[in-house]
């Protein structure tokens, strides 16, 4: 009894003091600095994420945001306004010293530091975007918490599109990946670690094949067959001696954006496909997509994948950022945990099982429930704010303080923490803004007559597209009203409003009729696809595939809302697979299905 007891305050201590965070992760992002990519509406944008733990805290960087952002713990991110390009990088065709650092005369706003390569070496932090050719900088800083940053070669004369740089603390050497494409190979070369230039040959690494591996075909559903899948986004991480080269593929606009890996026991040769991919893919859920990323280790020692995810509705470069822990099994097999991913899920804690994940077990309480709101703009419908599709979204008329939107949970229920995503409707910036914010409060019923002032940020000062509050003291309510103070810019518009917690009711039963068929090896045909079925569960809002190569590494997951059959097209031809299905609502998780094999 004792033990139970000590065990049971563990448990509760814990989650009292270990925070919680939930993709897309909450930082201000910059708006497209790049007019041809707002035609259809102005709207947030950065993706090709690299995260960099230096000096035990973690830095930033991304597609064109004009600077980058630092943590201490993952959670609370401060932004350095920083420009990288030197004049002659922003306008190649124009002379040095005669730039618009904002519009060009074809009222182009440049790219600035698109697809960043971080690394550190010897106690310094280095950085450079994306390059068309030579004449551009790498630059390094001891203290990047600031805006100190000096240059470290003033011309980098690989042009690398895509780069990422691996220090190789063992060998004292220092290589570099690089390539965007839909033709050619990943590349690598060595770097001299005093002149930052090329030291060697040039190698190709690998190719993609969509024809065995399913996931890497072209399309939202991996079924483009007359257009070539892209593979882009290198990252190499060493482990127990051993280089893990990653890609991102088939697209970035896709839901399927996935990164694989391949790997050997040489820097810069001999790399092959690990079995077990695509490592880290989500293409299910509110926000989809896990592809081309970076992979770092967390001041515990273990590693998590920072990835793009995807909205592409304004354009297809309409992307987010998500964290996932990840890391390398008893096999030294890389996996990448993005089950319930877009869930509050723990942050770095000491000895942290990243196989068995870190979601908090927290439900989503309000999906498809009733809405009512203050307006609604032409078709942007109220109940897209509760679809669990971040592709959609419900607008207001205005942005003014008068607008707002309510959302019932159905019954009372325990209400652990609330993400609010915020849509770009009628937004008015290109690039980076500073000094914007968002500012609301947050009002909980029982009965729509009684509110009570749960979550006030009528002064809050802070730019928070993906705003996620974590309830310091769980309440009990029916009701949740969010009432508009101010917009950073645009409509009061709302992509997810969701609320985390524990229901009343019954969670849902085991699924029943469980079944994936595929074609056979013996019969000539299709093997990259298979199409799953179940019994519809009555109880359930949705499904949580599991699946693998072996029963004992099920490492991807796919998350189906308000079906029971789903079609998977990113299957590797020539192998078996193991599938498992388990049902969620918002009272909690059913037990998983028998492994279903398939050959």
């Amino acid at each position: 009894m004792r033990a139970f007891i000590i065990a049971l305050f563990s448990v509760v201590f814990f989650s009292a003091q270990q925070k919680t965070y939930c993709n897309p992760i909450n930082i201000d992002y910059g708006y497209t600095p790049i007019p041809n990519f707002a035609t259809q509406g102005k709207h947030r944008a950065t993706a090709d994420p690299v995260i960099v733990n230096f000096k035990g805290k973690y830095f930033l960087f991304s597609t064109n945001q004009w600077g980058y952002w630092w943590s201490e713990d993952m959670l609370n991110w401060n932004f350095i306004s920083r420009k990288f390009l030197k004049p002659e990088n922003e306008f190649p065709n124009r002379e040095a010293g005669k730039v618009d650092h904002k519009l060009d005369v074809n009222h182009q706003v440049y790219d600035e530091l698109c697809a960043p390569a971080v690394f550190e070496m010897n106690d310094e932090l280095y950085v450079i975007g994306s390059t068309h050719g030579p004449n551009f900088a790498i630059w390094k800083s001891k203290n990047p918490t600031k805006d100190e940053w000096e240059i470290a070669v003033d011309n980098f004369k690989v042009g690398a599109w895509d780069p990422a740089f691996l220090y190789d603390k063992d060998l004292k050497k220092l290589f570099l990946y690089w390539g965007s494409s839909n033709e050619f190979p990943l590349l690598g070369t060595e770097i001299n670690t005093q002149t930052l230039q090329s030291e060697g040959y040039v190698k190709p690494l690998m190719s993609l094949h969509p024809d065995d591996h399913g996931w890497e075909r072209f399309g939202e559903y991996n079924d483009n067959t007359f257009l070539k899948p892209f593979m882009e986004g290198a990252w190499v991480t060493k482990h127990n001696n051993k280089y893990y080269l990653q890609y991102g593929a088939p697209g970035t606009e896709f839901s399927g954006y996935a990164d694989g890996v391949y790997v050997s026991n040489n820097p810069l040769e001999g790399f092959s496909y690990q079995k077990h991919n695509p490592f880290s893919y989500k293409p299910g859920g509110f926000a989809r997509g896990a592809g081309h990323g970076a992979t770092y280790q967390d001041n515990f020692g273990q590693y998590w994948h920072v990835s793009t995810m995807v909205i592409s509705q304004k354009n297809n470069f309409e992307r987010r950022i998500g964290i996932w822990p990840a890391g390398f099994d008893q096999d030294d097999v890389m996996y990448s945990n993005t089950a319930y991913g877009d869930y509050p899920t723990y942050l770095p804690y000491k000895n942290a099982d990243h196989i068995k994940g870190l979601f908090t077990g927290w439900m989503l309480l309000n999906y498809n429930k009733p809405v009512k709101v203050s307006s609604t703009l032409g078709s942007f419908q109220p109940n897209f704010a509760v679809d669990e599709d971040i592709k959609t979204y419900w607008s207001a008329k205005t942005g003014g303080a008068n607008e707002y939107i309510q959302t019932d949970l159905g019954e009372r229920s325990l209400v652990k923490a609330i993400q609010i995503n915020f849509a770009d409707q009628d937004a008015e910036f290109l690039g980076k803004t500073l000094g914007k914010s968002h500012q609301y409060k947050i009002y909980a019923s029982d009965d729509e007559k009684n509110w009570k002032l749960v979550v006030d940020k009528s002064n809050n000062t802070k730019d928070v597209p993906h705003d996620y509050i974590e309830i310091e003291k769980p309440f009990t309510a029916r009701y949740l009203k969010i009432q508009n103070i101010k917009m950073p810019t645009g409509k009061f518009a709302i992509s997810g409003l969701r609320v985390f917690g524990n229901g009343s009711g019954e969670k849902p039963q085991k699924v029943e009729n469980f079944v994936v068929l595929r074609n056979p090896k013996e019969k000539a045909g299709e093997r990259r696809s298979s199409w799953l079925k179940w019994k519809q569960n009555n109880l359930a809002d949705g499904y949580v595939i599991y699946f693998g190569k072996s029963p004992d590494k099920m490492y991807g997951s796919i998350m189906v809302y308000g079906k029971n059959d789903y079609y998977f097209t990113g299957m590797d031809a020539a192998d078996t697979y193991y599938f498992q299905i388990e049902a969620f609502n918002n009272n909690g998780i059913s037990e998983k299905t028998e492994i279903a094999k398939v050959e």
